[in-house]
């Protein structure tokens, strides 16, 4: 088992665009500080972060490295402002594949409202899985808790078994009454197959619940079925909208084979339904593989990114409206791919105030190394593209952005920096 892997497929598709980034060109006008370098050499501190970074109150970053720490299973990390400019990384907890703890953390992290941290892993703990060539662990929910004088303590929440959920990729969310929601790769009922992984299923959406004691409790809410109409591989987070219904993407599946947006609603007695909004198709104008989950507005509409194809082979953003009756209208607000414009939208989108989208490309732009950019809508219809800035060469932004309260924008890149193991960055306006 490698201890620097991405989840799934995101290796290969990440290993094949920083193979194909052999030119270096000119850099895009926005201000970009990277904050913090990781290194692939000596990668104690963390080595090859994939998810998207949140902050706390006092303006202090956090996120995960899937690789690196002390143990070079991954790491979650802290980043402090400096007085005076710069900023001080510490790791909160270095994963050790040990039967017990998780192990190659690729999603993001969220806070409950004591301050104590959630995530997933996408490999480690003590349910015995099989990726194809080795024995690995199924993954795991774990918490972290800051401890008085200092340091935080790990505490592995729920361990996933296979037939109940594997390979959790996608950060988490609470709901109201502090129950958490995610999603697993794969497991669940049924049998699904893939390239690099015997797979127990087609991939699940699971909720925790917390119990007295400590302890939490695990629910399947529902096993994607690789039936031709159901979604498959679900690789993102889901979302609440406020009538308690949730949202979500499948990588692959449905109708036409590319990926989907579902829905699930909760039933009155127990149980979910699911329904499928949207199928994307290999070969469709709007591009396939849905890698990222999707965001909100306050109509109601969603918004998210293919990475693949469509109409210039880069894949595209999109935005789903609901209508009478239940359905719901697609429209495809951009194209990627067309020039120096970024290619393969990995990470989710987000708004800022003024209803504008950003988001990252981890390939092509101006330096081949992917780009930032926003969406901005036009009077009377339509949405252009600006380029916010072009990434160095091989360093390949799998993640979204997050702003801070000045309008700064914050992200990381897999590759690339002073010492090549990613970083952590920040575009000024």
């Amino acid at each position: 088992m490698r201890s620097n892997n991405l989840s799934v497929g995101l290796t290969v598709v990440l290993t094949a665009l920083t193979a194909a980034l052999l030119v270096i060109g000119t850099r895009a006008a926005a201000q970009e500080t990277v904050l913090h370098s990781f290194s692939s050499s000596n990668p104690k501190f963390g080595d090859l972060p994939l998810a998207g970074l949140i902050f706390d109150g006092a303006g202090n970053l956090y996120g995960t490295t899937n690789a690196g720490g002390a143990y070079s299973w991954g790491a979650v990390f802290e980043l402090t402002p400096k007085v005076g400019g710069g900023w001080t990384e510490k790791v909160l907890h270095s994963f050790n594949y040990n039967n017990k703890d998780g192990a190659n953390p690729s999603a993001g992290l969220i806070f409950d409202a004591a301050g104590n941290l959630y995530g997933t892993t996408a490999y480690g703990g003590t349910g015995a899985c099989t990726n194809g060539v080795n024995m690995v662990g199924c993954g795991t929910v774990f918490e972290l808790t800051p401890q008085a004088g200092g340091g935080w303590k790990e505490k592995v929440l729920h361990n996933f078994r296979g037939k109940e959920g594997a390979y959790s990729d996608a950060a988490l969310i609470f709901d109201a009454a502090g129950n958490l929601y995610g999603t697993t790769f794969s497991g669940g009922a049924g049998t699904c197959t893939s390239k690099s992984r015997t797979l127990y299923g087609c991939g699940t959406v699971f909720e925790l619940t917390p119990a007295t004691g400590g302890s939490w409790t695990a629910t399947v809410l529902y096993s994607f079925k690789n039936d031709g109409i159901d979604g498959i591989y679900p690789y993102a987070n889901v979302i609440f909208d406020a009538a308690g219904n949730l949202y979500g993407t499948t990588y692959l599946g449905g109708a036409s084979a590319g990926g989907t947006v579902f829905e699930l609603m909760p039933v009155a007695g127990g149980g979910w339904t699911e329904n499928v909004l949207r199928n994307f198709s290999v070969t469709g104008a709007d591009g396939y593989e849905l890698w990222a989950g999707l965001i909100l507005d306050a109509a109601g509409n969603l918004y998210g990114v293919t990475s693949q194809a469509g109409a210039y082979g880069g894949g595209a953003a999109f935005e789903l409206t609901p209508s009478t009756g239940g359905s719901w209208t697609e429209t495809r607000l951009y194209s990627f791919g067309n020039g120096t414009d970024g290619r393969n939208p990995f990470g989710g989108l987000v708004f800022d105030a003024a209803g504008n989208l950003y988001g990252t490309t981890a390939s092509s732009g101006a330096n081949l190394g992917g780009t930032a950019f926003e969406l901005t809508p036009v009077t009377g219809g339509g949405w252009t593209e600006r380029v916010l800035y072009n990434f160095e060469n091989g360093a390949n932004s799998a993640a979204g952005l997050v702003f801070d309260t000045a309008g700064n924008l914050y992200g990381t890149t897999s590759r690339g920096g002073a010492t090549k193991g990613g970083t952590v960055f920040e575009i000024t306006p």
